[in-house]
């Protein structure tokens, strides 16, 4: 008894150790949060020295989980059904994907360019710029006209893209290395703007119709059979006959 109480408060310690280990990270004040939101969409003029950027996980996390709500708002508007909970994965694992996939990206790109950033400073970066893609897909997911979009997309998502921009290059040295990892942010991040506004119903909606083939069953089909007397049918119709010639 001793030996199981002793692991168990073992378990205990090395969950609350994990746990204190992550806190730093998602330790914020609100104010700092709305602060950081708003000074996502105003682009920073002075690049010769190296901007600071935020090393915290809870307001991009927050922002990546608001970009969920909205998609999931944009499909249930258009009126897509939802398949065994198909939609939200496809939801979480779209934006989740995005987030970290390209953070990983950009920060490979950042350490072949000599760029000083960490992958956690790249996270928070790319966390808080899509302050601004949640506000376009908000509005236009609302409002549908694709003027209106074009005209967010260029203003809202191009505010938040420039000010990733203008920090990537404050912290990287030398023309071709600032071409190349602000072109692939600015490439990604508007890009990615435009696919969820047009190209990602669609693509959910192929996995759902793909989905529902897979679990339909198959139609039932009549098969031609043979209808010639065997042996026994003979023997049967010459038994019946038997009484009838002996009447």
């Amino acid at each position: 008894m001793w030996q199981a109480g002793k692991r168990q408060a073992s378990k205990a310690f090395n969950l609350y150790a994990n746990i204190d280990i992550l806190r730093p990270y998602f330790d914020v004040e609100p104010i700092q949060v709305r602060n950081r939101l708003m000074e996502s969409m105003i682009p920073i003029r002075m690049i010769n020295f190296p901007q600071k950027i935020a090393g915290e996980l809870y307001g991009p996390l927050m922002l990546v989980f608001t970009m969920v709500a909205i998609l999931l708002h944009g499909m249930k508007s258009s009126g897509t059904v939802i398949v065994e909970g198909t939609l939200m994965g496809t939801a979480i694992g779209t934006c989740f994907g995005y987030w970290l996939g390209v953070s990983s990206f950009i920060y490979f790109v950042a350490y072949l360019c000599n760029s000083q950033i960490t992958m956690l400073q790249t996270l928070s970066l790319l966390g808080y710029g899509l302050f601004g893609h949640c506000i376009v897909l908000f509005i236009t997911y609302n409002i549908h006209f694709h003027s209106l979009f074009y005209v967010f997309w260029l203003v809202i998502g191009g505010l938040s893209t420039l000010r990733m921009v203008a920090v990537l290059l404050s912290r990287t040295v030398g023309h071709t290395q600032r071409l190349i990892i602000c072109g692939s942010i600015t490439a990604l991040h508007m890009f990615f703007l435009l696919y969820l506004h047009f190209a990602y119903h669609k693509v959910v909606e192929g996995i759902l119709d793909t989905l529902d083939g897979q679990n339909m069953a198959p139609p039932f089909q009549r098969v031609a059979r043979d209808l010639s007397l065997g042996p026994n049918s003979v023997l049967n119709v010459t038994l019946q006959a038997l009484p009838a010639q002996s009447r």
